[in-house]
């Protein structure tokens, strides 16, 4: 997923009102206001004085110039802000087979209605394969170790969909929970429980159930993000 503008760097005045952040530009000193869109915790990420990138847009119809996408992190490390991207990523990478998990499915629908008024990130279908849901999660958190958490802050949405899923697999479908880590410090995944104990005993429900928890990392550069490598999920749901 390339970003639709070269992106300029900034250092982080504050984030506030979960989806505003001021900024100053680094090549020109001006104070700008960019759209965060996030409305997690963003625990660590949000720190002032960070180096960010910023993506500028002259689009009359969005009220704010510029948007956050990137954060620098310790030893060359990146972080992706944007929630958006995690779908547009998995996306691209379902269509191209780069998933090997869900490689053998060459129909991707994307937003398809299902459950209790819900709808899936996507509906994989091939011949002769059961019909494969996938959810797509945005992880960003790390506070220990090579570790990435999820989630960051209480998401009884996210605990929904886990229960949505199990159903699925109720009737006889696959279904797959890919949380894709949008960070590069990062080497395995586990849940947060001391954030969301809901979400953590859903997760485990769900897995026992049949839902299939993956997890990918990312490539990230200033010009996009990119599907990295399979990351492992703990299997014992170790807290932080």
């Amino acid at each position: 997923m390339r970003f639709q503008t070269p992106l300029i760097p900034a250092r982080l005045i504050r984030r506030y009102n979960r989806f505003l952040s001021d900024a100053t530009l680094e090549e020109t000193g001006e104070e700008v206001r960019a759209h965060c869109p996030n409305p997690g915790a963003m625990l660590g990420l949000k720190d002032p004085g960070r180096r960010i990138w910023l993506e500028p847009n002259d689009d009359p119809k969005k009220k704010l110039n510029y948007g956050w996408r990137l954060v620098e992190l310790e030893d060359g490390h990146m972080a992706g802000i944007d929630t958006s991207v995690p779908n547009k990523v998995v996306g691209e990478a379902l269509n191209a087979g780069a998933i090997t998990e869900l490689a053998a499915y060459k129909t991707i629908r994307p937003e398809v209605k299902y459950g209790t008024s819900s709808r899936v990130d996507f509906l994989a279908t091939q011949d002769g394969l059961p019909d494969a849901y996938v959810e797509v999660k945005n992880v960003h958190l790390r506070r220990d170790g090579d570790w990435a958490e999820f989630p960051d802050s209480v998401t009884t949405r996210g605990a929904k969909h886990l229960v949505e899923l199990s159903r699925m697999v109720e009737a006889g479908h696959r279904a797959v929970m890919l949380y894709l880590v949008q960070r590069t410090d990062c080497n395995r995944l586990r849940m947060a429980p001391d954030l969301d104990p809901g979400y953590a005993a859903a997760f485990d429900a769900a897995r026992e159930a049949g839902v299939e928890m993956l997890c990918y990392g990312t490539e990230i550069e200033i010009g996009g993000v990119t599907l990295g490598h399979a990351l492992p999920v703990d299997p014992a749901r170790q807290t932080a």
